[in-house]
């Protein structure tokens, strides 16, 4: 499974950021190695340099083999929050879809 993240000009990325949201991916969504092909994160800091609550929004797409993309959305005070909101329903999501591939 191929991890990529983006970020905006706002949040502060790099390569330690990269590297943990991409470890966390690994970990959790591991057990869907075998049909997701690519998950793509786009972290957004909707109020560019003001601060408010809620304003930073995290975005994962999951591209599964054979079948349309799937993405989900979440906010949150900071990048991390929102992520791992983001990461926790594309995760429910693989699930129920893993299961609706079984019965079919």
């Amino acid at each position: 499974m191929l991890v990529q993240i983006h970020t905006d000009k706002n949040i502060e990325g790099g390569s330690r950021f990269s590297e943990y949201f991409t470890t966390e991916i690994n970990e959790q969504l591991a057990r869907f190695n075998e049909i997701v092909t690519r998950i793509e994160v786009h972290v957004t800091d909707e109020n560019g340099s003001k601060t408010s609550p809620n304003d930073k929004k995290c975005v994962i797409e999951a591209r599964i083999e054979k079948k349309q993309p799937i993405a989900v959305t979440a906010h949150g005070d900071t990048a991390e929050k929102a992520f791992f909101e983001a990461l926790e329903k594309v995760r429910r999501l693989l699930e129920t879809t893993v299961e609706k591939i079984k019965t079919h």
